[in-house]
């Protein structure tokens, strides 16, 4: 088994008011510090998932329009899925700037032929920093021709199809999944 990355970043920003991509933590964008984080990782390939081609995008790092109809991080994943070289494609939000790369390779670790992991803080999951298997790619195109758009319902049927184990998250792990989405969350 192999395994490529998307970073998604097709998001519009509303609640936060600017561009996710190229805000800056701690002295860097965001897109820099998430793409330093995929390159520690034995990947076959990574991939930048967004509407248009961002002009902060490395050359080295292929781009993949969302699949429209735009339904968020379901079209990125669609998108994605039907692009990748590998078994698996571990999916990563672009506003999660605590996630580590130790916790992204002990996920890789835990991926199975035909079945990836998602990690799951009490009931609720974390489908921005999982691996899906390339198995679940019909699911996540039907999601898009549905009318549920959730990602945490689309998590569900991969988990009752077998196409997706849940994983939980330590208490200490918990700080990996912070997200940034307004201005107050950089303070």
């Amino acid at each position: 088994m192999n395994l490529s990355a998307v970073l998604l970043a097709g998001g519009e920003s509303r609640r936060m008011g600017e561009n996710k991509a190229t805000l800056l933590f701690h002295g860097e964008p965001l897109w820099q510090r998430q793409l330093e984080l995929l390159r520690k990782l034995p990947l076959v390939e990574i991939l930048v998932s967004a509407r248009t081609d961002p002009a902060w995008r490395p050359v080295d790092v292929d781009l993949v329009l969302d699949a429209p109809p735009w339904h968020g991080p379901l079209s990125g994943l669609a998108a994605a899925l039907a692009r990748i070289r590998s078994s698996h494609l571990l999916a990563l939000a672009i506003d999660m700037p605590f996630m580590t790369a130790d916790y992204l390779q002990s996920l890789g670790k835990q991926i199975r032929f035909g079945c990836g992991v998602v990690p799951k803080i009490g009931h609720r999951a974390e489908p921005l920093a999982a691996i899906y298997p390339v198995e679940a790619m019909l699911d996540v195109r039907n999601g898009l021709g549905g009318s549920d758009f959730s990602l945490q319902s689309l998590v569900q049927r991969l988990i009752g199809n077998g196409k997706l184990r849940p994983i939980l998250v330590s208490r200490a792990e918990e700080t990996c999944f912070a997200n940034l989405n307004e201005p107050t969350d950089l303070a």
